[in-house]
């Protein structure tokens, strides 16, 4: 199966303290894949090096078998764990941005899906809720024509309504063959999309499998698994 993001031997070092260790994987094109682990597994920096962000302290990282560059970037749609909107503009300013910077981005897409959330192109972001500028964030990343999703944290403090929208924008926006690696500890609310799980703990990868196949080989399902695997 051909594979949208690759890790061989990736190893990456805050000072002394390594955050990666060796990671080797791959990612499948064309499904979900949950990378997966508690906080501090290493989920963030993982993705930091494959947005090149970081650089490897070891060891190799390739996106579209590339490493990471403009050419991957343009390619690759990110929605960081962190808000990184611009405050102090309006909606649609935020949206002519994304029109402007990125090629694949459907303006129409995101205006109509912002239409039906009942958010005002001429609002002030630092008016919205905390809630409606984290969905703005995801409708911006979803309405690019990327090859590869990389999704940080994307239901992590928002409430049960919330995400049941995160997930829905994320399962009916994404092009079919486009690969959605979405990264999180909150196993129960995604387990029913992945395709493909990957656990990450201590900056190793423990688990590398199919959902479906590793639910079906051990009779559990995935939130389950996960946590037996990261049992204290």
């Amino acid at each position: 199966m051909q594979s949208i993001l690759e890790c061989r031997d990736l190893c990456h070092n805050y000072g002394n303290n390594p955050a990666l260790s060796g990671v080797n994987l791959s990612v499948p094109a064309g499904g979900i894949v949950g990378l997966l682990g508690p906080n501090g597994s290493g989920k963030t920096t993982l993705i930091k090096l494959a947005m090149g962000m970081l650089q490897p302290s070891g060891g190799e990282i390739t996106v579209d078998g590339q490493r990471p560059c403009p050419a991957t970037k343009a390619v690759t749609a990110y929605l960081p764990d962190a808000n990184y909107l611009s405050k102090w503009m309006r909606v649609e300013e935020q949206v002519d941005y994304y029109a402007d910077f990125f090629a694949d981005f459907n303006r129409d897409k995101a205006v109509g899906m912002l239409s039906r959330l009942g958010i005002g192109l001429r609002q002030k972001i630092k008016t919205l809720s905390k809630g409606n500028q984290e969905k703005l964030g995801l409708i911006l990343t979803m309405s690019r024509r990327a090859k590869l999703y990389i999704l940080d944290e994307p239901i992590a403090g928002v409430d049960p309504a919330a995400r049941d929208f995160i997930l829905d924008t994320i399962l009916s926006n994404k092009p079919q063959d486009a690969t959605i690696f979405l990264c999180t500890h909150l196993i129960w609310d995604i387990q029913s999309v992945l395709t493909h799980a990957v656990f990450l703990n201590c900056g190793r990868v423990v688990l590398d499998s199919p959902v479906k196949e590793l639910c079906e080989r051990e009779g559990k399902d995935l939130n389950d698994i996960f946590r037996e695997v990261f049992r204290w």
